[in-house]
């Protein structure tokens, strides 16, 4: 039964970027060490992040309430996750859409890996059912979402061709995706929802700010005539 609960949540969670890397296109181009090149920088980014957190903010545990200057300082952190993204989209030739999918998938399936393999090897093995790994790995599904839209949302924010008065909101959901854990946190202590209704909160907002970022996406790639 425990390895059964196991197979699951492993299947939960690497099927969907299994199958988004498949019928996405990008065997197509190639881009299988174009993920691996993004996976690797985002592993640097991460040591940075946690350099700088261990250096600057070593009382990772205070609380939220009690220190809201600290927590804020702490999210900011996460703009490493941005700049990193902008370094492998930088690095990725061809066209737009082939760019943000490898740059997305890439750190994404880089981020599952590190934070959710070894979780579910000692956690989801165990002897008892628990719903936080089935929890977890809806969860990871919808930060396959998330990263997809960031890395879209930064390829948009360096088009020169972007017209102006659409700057602003993606500037505008840059600067909503570095905070969006803290502002989900903040909710969740607000409001004492439970980790279910945690959940479909994050899934919702990642949903709207996903169709936002498509619809300025599309926009552009309709104006321009071609995916470049």
């Amino acid at each position: 039964m425990t390895l059964y609960h196991f197979g699951n949540c492993v299947a939960l969670i690497y099927v969907p970027y299994y199958l988004t890397y498949k019928y996405s296109g990008l065997s197509e181009y190639g881009a299988f060490w174009k993920c691996i090149h993004a996976g690797m920088i985002y592993m640097f980014t991460q040591l940075c992040k946690m350099l700088i957190l261990a250096t600057f903010f070593p009382d990772s545990d205070s609380d939220l309430g009690s220190n809201i200057l600290g927590e804020f300082m702490k999210s900011t952190v996460d703009i490493a996750d941005l700049i990193g993204l902008y370094f492998v989209l930088s690095g990725i030739p061809g066209k737009g859409h082939s760019k943000v999918l490898t740059a997305g998938i890439g750190w994404a399936t880089a981020e599952v890996i590190l934070s959710r393999a070894l979780l579910l090897w000692v956690g989801a093995r165990g002897a008892e059912f628990d719903w936080k790994y089935i929890q977890k790995c809806f969860d990871s599904n919808i930060m396959l979402i998330q990263h997809i839209a960031s890395a879209t949302l930064i390829w948009l924010w360096s088009r020169h061709d972007l017209s102006q008065s659409l700057k602003p909101i993606v500037t505008a959901l840059l600067v909503f995706t570095a905070y969006k854990m803290m502002a989900l946190d903040t909710v969740a202590k607000v409001l004492l929802v439970g980790p279910w209704m945690m959940l479909l909160i994050k899934a919702f907002v990642t949903l709207v700010t996903g169709g936002v970022t498509l619809t300025i996406y599309s926009g552009l790639a309709q104006s321009i005539g071609i995916f470049r």
